[in-house]
């Protein structure tokens, strides 16, 4: 009776540990899995303000080449350029739902 009784607490002891290790293996697979997530959406960023600003810099040279043409009205240009910010957030957004 008393045999059994060490069987059985030995047994839980090891069950307890192999469940312990189970879990903190998990963990880590699921926090390697979210800066995997984080380090793609950063890049993918940068790769959006690196071709934004060379979109930016074409256009800026591109402006004085096209003189005598009107320019674009500012309160126009400030109007889409939230509207992209907007589409960009709501995008976002929705990428950060799904992962």
């Amino acid at each position: 009776m008393v045999r059994a009784f060490f069987i059985g607490r030995a047994a839980a002891q090891a069950l307890s540990e192999q469940v312990g290790n189970w879990i903190g293996e998990t963990l880590a697979a699921l926090g390697r899995w979210d800066a995997q997530q984080r380090e793609a959406l950063r890049q993918q960023v940068q790769q959006i303000l690196e071709r934004a600003a060379l979109e930016e810099q074409r256009a800026t040279q591109a402006a004085p080449a096209a003189k005598g043409q009107p320019t674009p009205d500012l309160q126009t240009t400030i109007d889409e350029l939230r509207a992209e910010m907007a589409r960009l957030r709501s995008e976002l957004k929705r990428y950060r739902q799904q992962h």
